[in-house]
């Protein structure tokens, strides 16, 4: 069976700052509400409790879960809600000791007492696990269990993933890179090619194009914005905000009124070899403090990770003369099958990989997509992704405070360097000769992963969430 996986599986809309403990939980605090919908229980219900387990409780409170799950029973999209609302509605639920429930039915809710922490408690399938339980006024009871596996990707218990598209037939299947090199071989097409004919079942192409510079606009706007945001993180780490006082610093003070200006001053700037450096660790920097803030964001193919594809690409548009629609696309299209690639054949969940399936897989995402839009070839490309992903395996993920922003922002940056560094060594590299395979790379991240301890998957028990100065543990 091969999994069909559309790029807007991969890079989906949302608030930060985790595409698996906050979008997750709020997708599937959505779909349970429909459920309930769909056979008309939503206006019995009388009573609801919502169990958080294994990750999601332990990180849940840094990761803003309990918010994400009382966003999505209000009946809010975490593609459209105004994130300037977040604080004010969950204030309001707490205050009143009441929930909206999808904005039209009103139950008592006490937040404190009816969202569980379960630390100690963790489900087989997946440690990102939730439950929502409900009382009906004919005293009847529902329970429905559902996971959230990465990327805002969420599976209910006894169902298929949603998002994946399997009862699509698509003109050329991949599950592999293999597969993808064959198809390319085959029909002689670049990657981004292959893709956006399998693109072609779901929707017109003009749809397609459509719907990824959207993508690429939402991407712009979080890293303007994040580089015109001063001050302090929230979650009380007391972590101050960087990427604003970087751009401010690069551009000497400059003026200007746009985001247009904005990108020609950058450019005016030179192209020697720190200044580009600084300008990229900016751009991650920027993204990433926007997702720790509960901004608005892009899976990349995570939240935690969803800086370097931004960063990367924003180079090339600047320092490469990437600016154009077309390669804007083509940069894009490669980069989402990479990442399907690599949640087939393995995972884009810390709390299943660590950090190396996040910022790892999203560094060969963006290595390969640079590749491609440079001029490699097919082989080149998923060179490039082996690269990077080779030199971020055994990458544990151990946010300080269960918050996503001690390691996680500066290894944004860190994976943003590495894709494109990986990417020169590729287009300078002859690929027949290569001794990995991206495959290769691909199932040796999940074995690594399959023997990472677990204090080390997006638990905050091992690492540096653990030996960070009691000041700052205590916070």
């Amino acid at each position: 069976m091969h999994e069909s996986i559309s790029v807007f599986d991969i890079f989906k809309i949302g608030v930060g700052p985790s595409s698996s403990h906050t979008l997750g939980p709020w997708r599937a605090a959505q779909y349970f509400i429909d459920s309930l919908i769909q056979k008309n229980q939503l206006d019995k219900i009388i009573s609801l409790e919502v169990l958080l387990y294994g990750s999601l409780a332990k990180t849940g409170v840094g990761h803003g879960t309990d918010v994400a799950v009382q966003l999505g029973l209000c009946g809010e999209d975490p593609v459209t809600f105004d994130v300037n609302s977040i604080d004010a509605t969950i204030a309001e639920i707490k205050k009143s000791n009441r929930i909206h429930l999808n904005k039209k039915k009103n139950i008592s809710f006490n937040p404190s007492e009816n969202i569980k922490f379960l630390y100690t408690e963790s489900l087989p399938y997946h440690p990102n696990a939730l439950s929502f339980l409900v009382r009906l006024d004919n005293e009847e009871t529902i329970a429905s269990t559902y996971y959230s596996v990465g990327g805002g990707f969420v599976i209910k218990e006894g169902e298929e993933l949603s998002g994946s598209k399997t009862n699509v037939i698509l003109p050329f299947p991949i599950n592999n890179a293999e597969d993808l090199l064959h198809w390319c071989r085959k029909t002689g097409m670049h990657i981004s090619e292959v893709v956006m004919e399998n693109e072609n079942c779901w929707r017109s192409e003009t749809e397609t194009k459509a719907g990824v510079l959207n993508i690429w606009k939402v991407m712009q706007e979080c890293m303007y914005k994040g580089c015109h945001t001063s001050g302090y993180l929230p979650g009380g780490l007391q972590v101050s905000r960087r990427a604003a006082e970087l751009s401010k610093r690069l551009l000497k003070k400059q003026e200007y009124s746009s985001y247009a200006q904005w990108l020609e001053l950058i450019k005016a700037g030179g192209r020697e070899f720190n200044y580009i450096l600084d300008w990229v660790s900016c751009f991650a920097l920027a993204v990433n403090e926007e997702n720790a803030s509960f901004g608005r964001v892009v899976t990349a193919p995570t939240n935690g990770a969803a800086g370097v594809i931004p960063a990367v690409l924003q180079y090339y548009v600047i320092f490469c003369e990437g600016n154009s629609e077309d390669k804007i696309i083509q940069f894009l299209l490669t980069a989402a099958e990479v990442g399907s690639i690599f949640k087939k054949g393995a995972t884009i969940s810390a709390a299943m990989g660590g950090c190396q399936a996040e910022i790892g897989v999203s560094s060969a995402m963006a290595a390969a997509a640079l590749t491609e839009c440079m001029g490699g070839s097919q082989r080149q490309v998923m060179m490039a992704a082996e690269i990077a992903m080779e030199h971020h395996l055994g990458m544990t993920c151990d946010p300080i405070g269960g918050l996503v922003q001690i390691p996680c922002i500066e290894r944004n940056t860190m994976g943003a360097i590495k894709a494109i560094t990986a990417s020169q060594l590729a287009l300078q590299s002859a690929p027949d000769y290569a001794i990995v395979s991206l495959d290769g790379v691909i199932k040796t991240m999940w074995d690594t992963a399959k023997d990472m301890n677990s204090k080390y998957k997006e638990t905050a028990d091992g690492g540096l969430a653990v030996n960070v100065p009691l000041s700052l543990s205590e916070c």
